[in-house]
């Protein structure tokens, strides 16, 4: 292999929210990285619209979600109104549940905002190297590395750089997932849509009926910011060169309308949906949309790729720390894959549905002369939770040490109740979450006192959750790194934790194994190793 110019640990591709969320939890273990990203800065394109209450549960782990709850829509814009124009009032509503409002499932709340307001807070939640203007251009992998040849696009000038992991998070037309010849299934490109940015008084329209998104018959508005700005996004016209985007913004806010929209900035993408056949290449993982490419109607996209990455770093700090074996990597294909699958089949469900809404409402106008009726919604008032989906989701896999289903945790000869798992991963029904303090599953919140809950006893580290910590700071540490955090007689029953009892839970925050009263040893060691 030639000589490298550099070498680093993990070379990050793509500076996206996801890319630099990894950057940020990598350097938080440790781990020396360089982030690259093509363009030569941040986007200034809205993009995403929501993070969810799960992601925001990630921020708060990193210490952003205060700052960016504070940057983001006032909670009331949790909801998304249908509309024949924008002028019109709603004929339907659907809140969003976690943000809306509080849940008692999680310490946080999720929020409305825009990508580009999100990007600047990740961006300096890292101090370790970014190159903007830097594209990747080949990939040559080795038993022990991967050798990444970069391009910078303003001088063509090109450098070596050797990594013991490659992230690749750039995006839907993901270049690292061209180079490997990676395919994907699913139902491909769904529309051709085009966003414009513009800003306009719409307050008459909005103000008392605030929503994160307006979904009308001509096309959907988005209020950017707090304090003001807007984006419209539909479907692309054919003869786009000409449009005169103004125009289309002003119609679409509805009949004699005097708003004269100033257009700031014009965007043409393709909406996608497909899933990558697999997340790993030897030593080169896919995350985020260069793993999954999912619709934005219902603002699942980013939020996967978030958990992909939250998944995956500190699996790459075990390995790269020696704490870890190598094949411990494996599982993060097995227990994201399944995930990204049933997350591409809701958001083409949401989708659709949308559509039908709008379809059935367009319909209902023109055979009828009178005032429409309400319309009957294709979904519950609960429809738009999907708490099961962002809270709810299980991994089985080697990472889990799971307990016979037929008959109760009892201690075997190792150290830990056992059953043999097949890598996968599963989810509650789309809309509801019932917190199960189980291996596999999230850890659910519990407030410890009134501002600290179990997610904060998360970290750069295993979380031990035990009523009796006496008993299990008596026997020898494992390798790898362990907080013991105490529970009272209170909080280990409703975690289900009795006596010597305790619950192991990964830096992701989902459990690891539910011990007996029995010291750790050598049996979580099979895991990581």
């Amino acid at each position: 292999m030639p000589v490298a110019d550099a070498e680093v640990e993990v070379l990050i591709v793509g500076g996206g929210p996801v890319g630099l969320t990894a950057r940020a939890l990598l350097e938080r273990w440790g781990v020396r990285t360089l982030l690259i990203e093509k363009h030569v800065e941040l986007s200034p394109f809205p993009r995403s619209r929501l993070i969810n209450v799960r992601s925001m549960e990630i921020f708060r782990q990193l210490g952003l979600a205060a700052e960016i709850q504070a940057r983001a829509f006032a909670p009331r814009y949790g909801r998304i109104r249908f509309r024949d124009t924008l002028q019109g009032s709603d004929f339907a509503t659907a809140g969003m549940v976690g943000v809306e409002a509080p849940i008692p499932e999680s310490p946080v709340i999720g929020v409305v905002t825009s990508q580009d307001r999100l990007e600047p807070t990740l961006l300096a939640a890292a101090d370790s190297e970014l190159r903007f203007g830097v594209e990747l251009v080949g990939l040559t992998e080795a038993a022990d590395s991967v050798m990444a040849v970069l391009a910078d696009r303003r001088t063509g000038n090109q450098a070596r750089v050797r990594a013991r992991y490659v992230l690749a998070a750039d995006g839907a037309n993901s270049t690292v997932r061209r180079l490997l010849d990676i395919g994907t299934t699913g139902p491909g490109a769904l529309a051709a849509v085009t966003t414009v940015v513009f800003d306009a008084d719409l307050r008459r329209w909005s103000a008392d009926q605030p929503a994160g998104v307006y979904l009308t018959a001509h096309g959907t508005f988005l209020p950017l910011y707090p304090e003001g700005g807007w984006a419209w996004f539909g479907p692309t016209p054919e003869d786009r060169a000409h449009t005169d985007w103004s125009a289309l913004v002003t119609h679409a806010l509805g009949p004699h309308s005097d708003v004269k929209p100033e257009v700031l900035r014009v965007q043409h993408w393709v909406m996608n949906a497909a899933v990558a056949e697999h997340f790993q290449h030897g030593r080169i993982l896919l995350a985020g949309d260069a793993a999954h490419a999912i619709p934005i109607m219902g603002g699942l996209g980013m939020n996967t790729g978030l958990a992909d990455v939250h998944n995956l770093c500190w699996k790459l700090a075990g390995i790269l720390q020696g704490w870890a074996g190598p094949t411990l990597l494996e599982t993060y294909d097995s227990e994201r894959h399944p995930v990204a699958q049933r997350t591409l089949h809701q958001a083409v469900a949401n989708t659709q549905l949308s559509l039908q809404v709008q379809t059935n409402r367009r319909t209902q106008l023109q055979n009828t002369t009178s005032p429409p009726t309400p319309l009957e919604l294709p979904w519950t008032d609960r429809y738009f939770a999907q708490l099961g989906l962002v809270l709810g989701v299980t991994y089985t896999s080697r990472a889990i040490l799971t307990a016979p289903e037929s008959a109760p945790t009892s201690p075997n000869p190792d150290g830990a109740a056992e059953q043999p798992a097949t890598d996968a991963a599963a989810e509650q029904p789309g809309t509801d979450y019932l917190p199960i303090p189980e291996p596999g599953h999230r850890l659910p919140h519990l407030w410890l006192t009134p501002t600290h809950s179990t997610l904060d006893t998360l970290g750069e580290w295993f979380t031990l959750l035990t009523p009796d910590p006496t008993h299990w700071n008596h026997h020898p540490l494992p390798a790898w790194p362990l907080h013991v955090e105490p529970l009272t007689p209170t909080q280990a029953t409703t975690l289900s934790l009795h006596s010597h009892e305790a619950l192991l839970v990964r830096p992701d925050g989902h459990i690891t194994a539910r011990y007996p009263a029995r010291p750790l040893d050598f049996r979580f060691r099979r895991i990581v190793r």
